[in-house]
């Protein structure tokens, strides 16, 4: 109760299989053998980038940010899509406004404070803690741990960076991840939801249809200089992800990691894996 009707091992072995950029990307954009890494090579647009194949309703399309560049303004820009990229003459130069323009097309820009949405007299629902083990948007439960992005511990990080009690990183760092899904509405519609660092940041675009297929849009754009999509495993948490969000859980923030009687191991996984 409370989840897809879809059984984990199918919808882990779907969303492996389809943790793959598309062929059909901006001019400016190189994949790597993979097609799980896109980098932008050259100046700041041009930097379309779409799953490989149209998502599953409640399928995460996750990508960690790898690479930044200095000197642009803007950032990662990710959303959802009924054109098939292989249906586009061209692609465009910009997710906003011109793939937008073309209809039945949502792309949100990723700013440095999390995209909240909040539609007129809805109330915002209270964020899951960080130690839960799911995120749970409408039906579709997801695993966090994979979904939260983490940064190598820093002397000074806990200082600097007030998410970094929690664990988590600002929407824009590298190393941050950020998902994209769409969950299915009793009316036949579905909503947008995106996720940053196991936050869901509430519907940001309602009334999508699902008689049609929907392709993940990331656009790596400005500062946002390479992506690399993380499959999403729908099964049950690990021992040592439980491990880890017990730990998580009773620390002010990682650095006090290092004074507790813990394998080395378990340590650098809590920390920074």
């Amino acid at each position: 109760q409370g989840q897809l009707k879809i059984a984990p091992a199918a919808m882990a072995a779907r969303c492996r299989l389809a943790a793959r950029f598309h062929h059909v990307h901006g001019a400016n954009i190189r994949l790597d053998a993979s097609h799980t890494q896109a980098t932008r090579v050259e100046s700041f647009a041009n930097g379309l980038c779409f799953s490989r194949e149209p998502l599953a309703p409640g399928q995460i399309f996750l990508v960690e940010i790898e690479e930044k560049e200095l000197g642009w303004c803007g950032h990662l820009r990710v959303g959802l899509t009924a054109h098939d990229p292989q249906s586009l003459e061209v692609v465009p130069e910009y997710s906003l406004p011109d793939l937008v323009n073309l209809g039945d097309t949502w792309v949100f820009a990723i700013t440095r404070n999390h995209n909240r949405v909040v539609v007129e007299g809805e109330e915002v629902q209270a964020r899951g803690r960080p130690w839960e083990p799911f995120l749970l948007i409408e039906r579709v439960r997801i695993p966090r741990d994979t979904l939260v992005g983490r940064s190598r511990p820093g002397r000074y990080s806990h200082l600097l960076d007030d998410l970094y009690k929690m664990n988590v990183l600002p929407a824009t760092a590298r190393r941050s991840r950020i998902g994209v899904l769409y969950a299915p509405r009793p009316d036949g519609t579905a909503d947008m939801h995106i996720v940053i660092n196991g936050e869901d940041m509430g519907p940001s675009a309602r009334g999508l249809p699902t008689t049609r297929p929907l392709y993940a849009v990331i656009d790596v754009f400005a500062s946002t200089k390479s992506v690399r999509v993380i499959p999403v495993d729908y099964g049950f948490p690990s021992l040592q992800t439980l491990c880890r969000l017990v730990i998580q859980k009773h620390i002010v923030h990682r650095l006090a990691i290092d004074g507790l009687d813990l394998p080395p191991l378990l340590k650098s996984f809590c920390q920074h894996e």
